[in-house]
């Protein structure tokens, strides 16, 4: 079953790649007390994800966080090296907080997971977007295809704050 609006995020962990290396950041570390957007990738490089949904969060950094919003998160279910490499490659750095899921603990956790073993992908994690008021769901964007970033594009994401 899927998370949904109302409902506290369960407490995983990601990786995320700091000056001193890899290290764990937990759910309650990204969202407690805050206002947090969380958008959720099937893969760093992918060409929707990085031609089309990461480019917005972007671009709209400075417009979202004026709507109050603390921290914008990416998560991607990739090795934390491939997410860092994509957090570069992408010039996100520092406007977007890049997470990795290498293994879709969290993707699972909260009934987002998709098995791609078709495109050769593995399990991966649906594509969505939400607005997390210290931990709690507030609003949540399910794309009906992971090709597709409409739904959960910053631009649904500006309409919502």
């Amino acid at each position: 079953m899927s998370i949904e609006v109302g409902q506290k995020l369960p407490e995983a962990e990601f990786v995320i790649m700091t000056d001193d290396g890899p290290a764990k950041k937990s759910v309650a570390e990204l969202t407690g007390g805050k206002k947090v957007v969380l958008f959720a990738v099937p893969g760093a490089f992918t060409p929707t994800c990085h031609a089309n949904h990461l480019p917005g969060f972007i671009e709209h950094e400075a417009a979202i966080k004026e709507k109050g919003v603390d921290e914008i998160a990416v998560v991607a279910v990739n090795d934390v090296h491939v997410v860092n490499a994509w957090s570069q490659a992408s010039k996100g750095e520092g406007k977007v907080t890049f997470l990795s899921d290498g293994n879709a603990d969290f993707a699972k956790a909260i009934g987002m997971d998709i098995d791609l073993a078709i495109a050769g992908m593995g399990v991966r994690s649906k594509r969505y977007s939400m607005i997390i008021d210290d931990g709690v769901v507030t609003a949540l964007n399910l794309e009906e295809s992971p090709g597709q970033a409409v739904a959960s594009s910053a631009a649904a994401i500006l309409e919502q704050l």
